[in-house]
């Protein structure tokens, strides 16, 4: 992956400016500075295109399992709620984005627990629903064990730091879930992209439309505009394009 020097010095060289070095990088100053914000406005434009960027992932799919998530949360009996990333203080150092849709609760891993083991999806259920058929309920339920039992559904609270568990977990179970981490801008000299140098023309081509923006080059501007569009395209034809949708049999019939 391309350091930010490397991303730096190859703009200004096809300008025919003076390279910087590691010593100097922080210092620039000029025409030097813009190309460094350039590609830091380039870069940002390029991960926040698509929060789900495979290079995005908080980690590696699953322990056990890859379609179990990629981090988990261990639920406590009797408590609803549990903030995604326990590690993180504010919302800046939160993940950037949660999928929903693919919560997996199990007690595969959890100490203690054997065969037969619990596993189900949780099905996400709006604060709304959840406010209309089963906070009364459940909330009553606060204060009494008796009535805790396997989750089923999955809340998001409103200010989508935390996940609460309807019904409230009855005891430790793995809460399973995909998660994106936010991007970050480039400051060292040595700050390498999240993405493969094969996509490095793309925020090239990203970096030349604001940089000839600045020089007052409107069609160099805009030549650089459309390159920048068609690598971003083949990028999330490579990395987003969902699974096929059609299923085919390509079984002989005898008769």
């Amino acid at each position: 992956m391309a350091t930010y020097l490397e991303l730096t010095n190859e703009l200004l060289r096809e300008m025919n400016e003076v390279e910087l070095t590691s010593s100097n990088f922080t210092s620039a100053v000029g025409i030097q500075q813009h190309v460094k914000d350039a590609i830091n406005r380039a870069y940002l434009d390029i991960v926040n295109e698509e929060p789900q960027w495979p290079f995005l992932a908080a980690d590696l799919s699953g322990e056990t399992d890859p379609m179990y998530g990629n981090v988990y949360v261990e639920t406590v009996a009797g408590q609803r709620w549990y903030t995604m990333k326990p590690t993180s203080a504010s919302l800046t150092t939160d993940y950037g984005y949660i999928d929903w849709n693919n919560f997996y609760l199990t007690t595969v891993g959890v100490d203690g627990e054997t065969t037969p083991y619990t596993a189900r999806n949780l099905r996400f259920m709006s604060t709304d629903d959840w406010k209309d058929y089963r906070r009364i309920s459940e909330n009553l339920d606060d204060a009494d064990a008796q009535n805790y039992g396997v989750p089923n559904s999955v809340i998001k609270s409103p200010d989508n730091r935390k996940f609460g568990l309807s019904n409230i977990p009855d005891k430790v179970y793995r809460v399973w879930f995909y998660a994106y981490v936010l991007p970050t801008e480039l400051s060292a000299f040595s700050d390498e992209t999240v993405f493969p140098n094969t996509y490095k023309p793309v925020l090239l081509n990203r970096s030349r439309y604001y940089i000839y923006q600045f020089k007052e080059s409107p069609q160099f501007s805009a030549f650089a505009l459309e390159d920048y569009k068609r690598g971003l395209r083949l990028m999330k034809s490579n990395l987003m394009t969902p699974n096929p949708g059609i299923l085919t049999d390509d079984r002989m019939r005898f008769v």
